[in-house]
């Protein structure tokens, strides 16, 4: 496995409950600020295996990225279930609700 993969793993799983995190967050804090499309292949690729809490990523304007209906209602109601207000336009306030964590 790859170290930028890795440490993304990490910090994924990290992410508490009750937060999200964005996409290019967590590829800035692994160490490489450009890929937030690897984060995306890397949850599409690694959730199930690595019981990664995919849901708590969100994209840079806070907005759940799934565009498949049932994808998205997925994660809204799992968003849901950890106390997280998804607004009508799938909308998460970062200030509210963005983990930032220690640096790894």
């Amino acid at each position: 496995m790859q170290p930028f993969t890795e440490k993304a793993l990490k910090i994924i799983v990290a992410i508490p409950p009750g937060k999200v995190m964005t996409y290019g967050q967590i590829a800035a804090a692994a160490g490489s600020p450009r890929a937030a499309r690897q984060i995306v292949r890397i949850l599409h690729s690694m959730s199930a295996k690595y019981h990664l809490p995919w849901h708590r990523v969100v994209n840079a304007a806070g907005q759940i990225a799934l565009q498949d209906e049932e994808g998205y209602q997925e994660q809204m109601w799992n968003l849901e279930a950890e106390d997280i207000e998804v607004m009508p336009n799938g909308r998460i306030d970062l200030a509210r609700y963005q983990h930032h964590p220690e640096a790894l």
